[in-house]
């Protein structure tokens, strides 16, 4: 958990020292700009051209792109609109970490591979504000030995709700405050000990959290970052009556976007987890803390009515997680 709390208070530190460099600075390009700007004037008053045409290299330049896989993206969807994005994932796990951070492969004939269907949506209720909402079902296939086992069923979902603090100027990037619940959708309980885990599709524990998320345009590139810190209030019990309490956990998610010629880009992120030790009956379980770090590149093509992106992710380091092989599908519309 100090991990957790410096980690946390890092992030508040460094973005208000952000911003306010970044609002210094943008002071300072106004007046050089206002100076500018009474030149032009004189300028175009003299050469009779009119002020109101504005350069080709002045545009907004806004390409459109499906973003990342897990980072979130801050542009809000704007003011009545609703966005669908659905997403498929083809999960192949080649083994596991262990609570020191070790790597231990499946034994040979072992298999554990999973679908999942996900469906993200957004809708602006004003130009600033947004609720989201994403759900989520998988099936799961398990073969241990001789023994198979598969299951499917709706996982945990999500509520979001969005607001749009700044908006990109100058060299202040697009930031949104995130309050976001997870919500146990998902079966967690009642596990039948011949489905090897694969009927467990959920956490049994509700998770409110807060987080800040940032884009930068520098083209040809574009900049995402997010920051989410969630607290669970609960936890599954076993069939020894024994109650988990997970601790609070930090995402932590960059990406990048490289734009080419004809609509297509190219998509690199990393996805970092930390969260600490789990309490089992008040008390808590040395050694139970979670880690993972995952990276993926992915390549998309766009244009103004659908966005989509294919995209590889893969666990390079964790404690007490598996270590996953991910192929992944995603494409936007907007209604």
């Amino acid at each position: 958990m100090a991990v957790l709390k410096k980690a946390a208070l890092f992030l508040v530190v460094f973005s208000f020292l952000y911003v306010a460099t970044v609002f210094a600075v943008e002071d300072k390009l106004q007046t050089n700009d206002s100076q500018a700007g009474i030149a032009a004037q004189e300028k175009a008053l003299v050469s009779n051209v009119s002020t109101q045409e504005i350069p080709a290299s002045q545009e907004e330049w806004n390409p459109p792109s499906a973003g990342p896989i897990t980072t979130w993206t801050a542009p809000l969807c704007g003011k009545e609109k609703f966005v669908v994005q659905p997403f498929l994932f083809y999960n192949r796990t080649r083994g596991t970490f262990d609570s020191e951070g070790k790597y231990h492969g499946l034994d040979s004939g072992n298999k554990q591979y999973q679908y999942q269907e996900q469906i993200f949506m957004q809708y602006g209720i004003t130009d600033r504000l947004e609720i989201d909402a994403q759900t989520t079902y998988q099936q799961n296939y398990i073969k241990n030995g001789d023994l198979k086992a598969h299951d499917a069923g709706l996982g945990d979902s999500y509520l979001f709700l969005r607001y749009c603090a700044f908006e990109e100027k100058g060299w202040v990037p697009d930031i949104d405050g995130l309050l976001q619940v997870k919500m146990p959708t998902g079966k967690y309980q009642h596990l039948d000990p011949n489905k090897l885990g694969a009927d467990s599709v959920g956490s049994g524990s509700w998770d409110p959290g807060i987080g800040v998320i940032m884009t930068k345009k520098l083209k040809p590139f574009i900049l995402h970052a997010d920051a989410i810190y969630s607290f669970p209030q609960g936890g599954p019990i076993d069939n020894d009556d024994i109650k988990t309490r997970y601790a609070n956990y930090l995402n932590l998610d960059g990406g990048v976007e490289y734009f080419l010629p004809k609509g297509f880009n190219l998509m690199f992120e990393v996805n970092g987890l930390l969260q600490g030790d789990q309490w089992q009956d008040g008390s808590r379980s040395p050694g139970t803390a979670t880690q993972s770090l995952n990276i993926c590149p992915g390549i998309g093509w766009s244009n103004d009515k659908i966005q989509t992106l294919i995209a590889y992710q893969r666990t390079l380091l964790g404690k007490n997680t598996d270590a996953n092989d991910s192929l992944i599908l995603t494409c936007v519309y907007a209604f």
